[in-house]
């Protein structure tokens, strides 16, 4: 039970650096891993899902077994630091946070191009010909399912499954964010890299939504629209995270996107008026809140763990 003790420790260290740090410019743990992840993929494409198959488990299982490696370090306080590390790395709520910031700041100057420049960081969809409600509705729909895949996902995972699930859960993101599309050379190639992420992230989402529920504004009507909406979008999970804000701000979520030429019609989810400029730091505001809450929580969980 000391591997808890060292644990609940390193998380909670790794979330501090990541409070004060964010991600580096250069250099990034999971961008070494994404380039180290495209040559393997150079090496083992195929139009088939048994070659997507072959691709996501070496990666993901390199990455587990990486971080068994490093529980297995005798030293107490050499096995803190390591989960430190890795949850730092695998974090991104500071980041996210940030970036919501610096498109509430274009926005609210009137620098569109900025705006669109920035989107991309974010999400996906082509930011080209959105104006600012369609820009402040990306910001809030990507924060919001950013704040399970960024933050409450690594830490659930890190709290069941220590530097293990913390490493093996952010490979899998990454694969799925890289190749989980269903763009016609990623169809079959992809499939397990989505499938994957879809499993790695059904409880967390639901967490997700539950702590918005919990610490955010109005928790009644939080509920109600989690309940009635979460199960409307196309992705299994990332409409638990979107409704759950939809609700909390009081704003509808959801609509026309355009990724790559490719439009997806998504199902409306709240009750309010479209999000506006104003509401990207409210969305700012509570995407913290849930960060900070599931923290808290996970550390908690690992302590408890110790405990038991």
């Amino acid at each position: 039970m000391r591997i808890q003790g060292d644990r609940a420790a390193g998380l909670a260290l790794g979330v501090v650096l990541d409070a004060v740090v964010g991600d580096p410019r250069r250099g990034h743990p999971v961008a070494l891993f994404g380039g180290a992840a495209a040559k393997l993929e150079s090496r083992l494409y195929g139009d088939a899902r048994a070659n997507g198959v072959l691709h996501v488990a070496v990666c993901v299982g390199s990455a587990a077994a990486l971080g068994m490696l490093a529980e297995q370090v005798p030293n107490p306080l050499a096995r803190t630091a390591l989960t430190a590390a890795a949850t730092w790395a695998v974090l991104g709520g500071t980041t996210l946070a940030r970036e919501g910031a610096h498109m509430a700041a274009a926005l609210e100057g009137g620098d569109l191009s900025a705006a669109r420049a920035r989107l991309p960081h974010l999400c996906g969809r082509d930011p080209s010909a959105l104006e600012a409600p369609e820009l402040a509705r990306a910001t809030v729909e990507s924060l919001a399912e950013n704040a399970s895949d960024a933050a409450v996902a690594p830490l659930f995972w890190g709290a069941v499954a220590g530097v293990p699930g913390l490493l093996a859960y952010r490979a899998i993101n990454t694969l799925d964010a890289m190749v989980g599309h269903r763009s016609p050379r990623y169809r079959r190639f992809g499939w397990a890299a989505a499938r994957l992420d879809d499993v790695a992230n059904y409880v967390p989402a639901r967490l997700t939504g539950l702590i918005t529920v919990l610490a955010g504004p109005a928790p009644s009507r939080t509920l109600a629209v989690l309940l009635r909406d979460g199960g409307r979008h196309p992705s299994p999970n990332a409409g638990r995270c979107e409704a759950a804000f939809a609700g909390a701000l009081d704003v509808t979520l959801g609509g026309a996107n355009v990724y790559g030429g490719r439009t997806e019609h998504r199902p409306t989810m709240g009750d309010g008026p479209k999000p506006q400029v104003a509401d990207i730091r409210r969305a700012v505001r509570l995407t913290r809140v849930v960060c900070l809450a599931a923290a808290g929580a996970a550390v908690l969980a690992a302590w408890a763990r110790r405990s038991a």
